[in-house]
This record gives structure tokens, C-alpha cells and sequence, in this order.
């Protein structure tokens, strides 16, 4: 059975018949590689389960344009290394502080951590707060609520005015 991958601008097909449930924590998927990701193939299977945006985007209380612009902004925030480390760096250590090259941001860290703060800065005051807490972190919306004061269901209308915004900055509407 041939499936219809999108491109990058196209929306994404995220319904019960494109997923495989295997369990509570995981819900496999494919999907297509845009052509500056590709390494050695084109198709991926990924873990739709992982992300509370995910989550909010099969049950409809997200768009797929909105889903769209925060896993850009969480692909942002993974490549620019600001994710916390969860197991043992094995990168070389620095044999002196002065040692060319030691612990500098690559290139592209650097273009992803600037996309990022770019991305953030044209959603608004106040609204990059709830992104980094459910987009790049992966917390859920309660969680989100708790820890920014928030009354209970505030957080789905808040990250959805965020990914609207988001949504204009990426030119995806």
C-alpha cells in the first residue's frame, strides 16, 4: 500500500489509518525527510506519542498548520543543542581551555539557536513561555498550567494563539 508523503508545506497526515498503536507510550508513524534532513533514506518511522503537540494535534484540538510550525521550532531547539542531556556526553574532552575548537557551537547549532530566538521573539511576550514548556520540553498542558500559574484550561487557548503566531513567522499561512 503506496502512501502520499507532504513536502515541508504541506499539511500532515495525521489520522487512526497512518499510525500503528503498539502501546500507551508509543504510536509509530512514518514520515517523509525534507531534503536537507536526508542521510541515507528518505522515510522514518517516528514516535507520534512522544510530543503532547502530537497528542493535541490527533484529537483535533490543533491544526496540522500549527503542528507544523511548533515540530519546526522543536527541530530548531534540538539542533541548537538546548535540550537537557539525559546520558553520558562521549565527545571528546578539552585538553586545555585555550585548545582551538573546544566545546564550540557548530555552524549549524548556531543558525538553529538564532531561528530559535527568532521564532520565539515573533510569537509574542507571554506565549514563549507555554512553546518552550509543551513544544520543545514536552510537557503536558496541565503540567504547563501548574508551573506558569495558569487557571486549569487556559494552556490549549494560549499555545494555540502561540502556534498561530508561530504559524505567521514560518509564512505557513
Amino acid at each position: 500500500m503506496a502512501r502520499k508523503f507532504p513536502s515541508r508545506t504541506e499539511t500532515l497526515p495525521i489520522s487512526d489509518q497512518d499510525v500503528m498503536p503498539l502501546a500507551d507510550n508509543r504510536l509509530l508513524g512514518e514520515r517523509r525527510l525534507c531534503a536537507g534532513d536526508r542521510v541515507d533514506r528518505t522515510i522514518v518511522t517516528v514516535n507520534l506519542a512522544e510530543s503532547p503537540l502530537a497528542w493535541l494535534v490527533r484529537r483535533n484540538m490543533v491544526t496540522a498548520v500549527q503542528f507544523e510550525a511548533g515540530e519546526r521550532l522543536r527541530g530548531d531547539f534540538m539542533r541548537a543543542g538546548q535540550a537537557p542531556r539525559i546520558t553520558m556526553r562521549w565527545d571528546p574532552a578539552p585538553t586545555s581551555r585555550s585548545a582551538p575548537g573546544a566545546n564550540d557551537p557548530t555552524t549549524a547549532q548556531i543558525g538553529a539557536r538564532q531561528r530559535f530566538d527568532a521564532a520565539i521573539a515573533a510569537a509574542g511576550p507571554g506565549l514563549g513561555d507555554v512553546l518552550w514548556r509543551v513544544v520543545c520540553m514536552g510537557e503536558g498542558l496541565e503540567t504547563a498550567e501548574r508551573a506558569l500559574g495558569w487557571p486549569s484550561r487556559a494552556g490549549k487557548l494560549v499555545l494555540t494563539l502561540a502556534l498561530d503566531r508561530l504559524a505567521g513567522h514560518y509564512g505557513l499561512v
